[in-house]
């Protein structure tokens, strides 16, 4: 892990930064429906799920999203915290031995209410091995600016 200080005014609309992939496995599946309680057919039941037009089992939306924003996950920045995500969205499922890989695209940059800080938009692309876009998402950080605007 590495810290990268970086403030609001050092944010570029368009600059991007791309994760190498992560192959999601039988255990993923199996440990996030025990730290949530979630054992829908959809996840766990092989024979339920050859019944279904998906034919497999699929792993959890929230696993694939808290797996990919953990590979966003490569450095500190001291200067930013996340105030949260926004228009989170599932477009295809995302199968046992797929290999995902995110995209993170510097959206949008505003004012925030309290003028020392601005507001950053990341938009998150998840892909899986054949480049079809599994997720999306936008993640809005709070940055300090580098002058305080009070």
């Amino acid at each position: 892990m590495n810290f990268k200080t970086q403030f609001f005014e050092d944010y570029q609309i368009g600059h991007h930064r791309e994760t190498l992939g992560r192959t999601i496995t039988e255990t993923d599946i199996v440990m996030h429906a025990g730290q949530t309680g979630d054992f829908f057919p959809h996840h766990m039941d092989t024979e339920w799920c050859k019944t279904q037009p998906f034919k497999k089992r699929i792993a959890h939306g929230t696993l694939t999203f808290s797996i990919a924003i953990g590979m966003t996950a490569t450095e500190i920045n001291p200067e930013a915290f996340s105030k949260g995500y926004d228009r989170l969205r599932f477009i295809k499922p995302v199968y046992i031995g797929d290999t995902i890989r995110v995209v993170v695209t510097i959206s949008d940059k505003s004012d925030s209410k309290k003028p020392h800080l601005g507001q950053v938009t990341e938009h998150v692309e998840v892909f899986n091995q054949n480049n079809d876009i599994v997720m999306v998402c936008d993640h809005i950080l709070l940055v300090n600016r580098k002058t305080d605007n009070t």
